[in-house]
């Protein structure tokens, strides 16, 4: 019986209480009219909307380079990322594009000779460790003696470099994505749990895609025991330098870091991606608690990994640890720091090369001829 149809049968019983007390009839008809007007069903029913997240999936779609950022960072992927799930996770591949194209010019200041850093992730990071009108000093270390059996395969992506805010939020976002599925058990939404795994799959792929482009290659001839020192120069008047011996700083400056997809490994990634876009189809047939935890998920997980790459001061690139060494230090031109370096190095022929000096400045005991040879020459590593 519903509320309006209570009310009205109240009224009926009070009139005719009324009417057998008064011995009267009383004619009821036109109050239940007006019983039923005021009391109509519209006055007790509540209209709220429910709420739908059957789009949830076009999260995973957002155009995101957090994961792409994180794989620079570490030179590669290892299993353990399998579990990082955040948006953009399908555009992995494109890692080798963080550098948004920029190869900049480098001397070695301990032989002259001048060429460019072809590493992609070493750009990156060089721009984002870089400040203008200062020089940042980075030191380059080999890891590989201390990356060795399963450590590398799992843990690389916990370096010494990362703080122990950028290990814990590495270690949360991995809980996370463990906790939702052990939910999704729980409340056996068996949809959900499909699109957690083929997102994890997806991620697991691509993660062996990237273990096999980032091989180590060609980076020149080997000079064991040789230190060098090199300067580069950035775009927006950053200068970078990097001190090491000579073997590693070709491992992360020389070379290719991904090599490019064969046809195998293009349409396994073009699967991949599709993987992604059907999950989005996938998650509208979740249960509305499952399609919560997955949106929640995804948007926590990309905070903490984006606090992670934040916090994260250092680069990993061919078993070698980039960091930086010293405190930056400001110069008022250009011309103050070529001449405080030449001061420290001895020589300037590498400035010369790199067009931050005329020949004509060059120092007078090498000669006019040395310095116009060494201006037209040039060299690669």
């Amino acid at each position: 019986m519903t509320c309006h149809q209570r009310h009205t049968n109240q009224i009926s019983s009070v009139l005719s209480l009324i009417s057998s007390l008064l011995h009267y009839p009383v004619d009821s008809s036109p109050l239940l009219v007006i019983t039923e007007s005021v009391f109509h069903p519209i006055m007790f029913t509540s209209t709220f909307p429910t709420m739908s997240l059957d789009l949830v999936g076009i999260i995973f779609l957002a155009d995101l380079s957090l994961i792409a950022q994180r794989t620079a960072l570490t030179g590669g992927s290892t299993f353990l990322d399998t579990f990082i799930l955040c948006p953009g996770l399908h555009r992995q591949q494109d890692a080798a594009n963080v550098h948004r194209g920029e190869y900049p010019a480098v001397a070695a200041m301990t032989t002259g000779y001048v060429f460019r850093v072809e590493n992609p992730a070493t750009v990156n990071f060089l721009q984002r460790v870089g400040h203008t009108g200062q020089l940042t000093t980075l030191s380059v270390t080999n890891t590989r003696k201390t990356r060795k059996g399963w450590r590398s395969h799992f843990m690389s992506s916990i370096d010494s470099s990362m703080s122990l805010g950028a290990v814990a939020a590495y270690l949360l976002a991995v809980s996370s994505t463990i906790a939702v599925s052990y939910l999704l058990v729980l409340t056996e939404d068996w949809w959900g749990l499909l699109v957690l795994t083929v997102l994890m799959f997806t991620r697991f792929i691509n993660v062996l895609l990237i273990r096999s482009r980032s091989r180590v290659g060609w980076s020149g001839a080997s000079e064991p025991g040789v230190v060098g020192d090199l300067l580069v120069l950035l775009s927006q008047d950053r200068w970078v330098r990097i001190r090491g011996y000579v073997d590693d700083l070709k491992a992360v400056t020389s070379g290719e870091w991904l090599h490019d997809m064969t046809w195998v490994e293009s349409a396994i990634s073009g699967f991949t991606t599709l993987l992604v876009y059907l999950n989005v189809a996938l998650a509208s047939n979740a249960k509305l608690s499952g399609q919560v935890m997955l949106l929640l998920l995804f948007v926590g997980t990309g905070g903490l990994l984006g606090l992670v790459n934040m916090l994260t001061q250092g680069l990993q690139m061919h078993g070698n640890l980039i960091t930086v060494d010293i405190p930056r230090r400001k110069y008022r031109r250009r011309l103050d720091l070529v001449e405080a370096l030449i001061c420290e190095t001895g020589r300037d022929d590498w400035a010369v090369r790199l067009g931050m000096i005329n020949p004509s400045q060059a120092s007078a005991t090498k000669g006019s001829s040395a310095g116009n040879a060494a201006f037209n020459e040039t060299l690669t590593m």
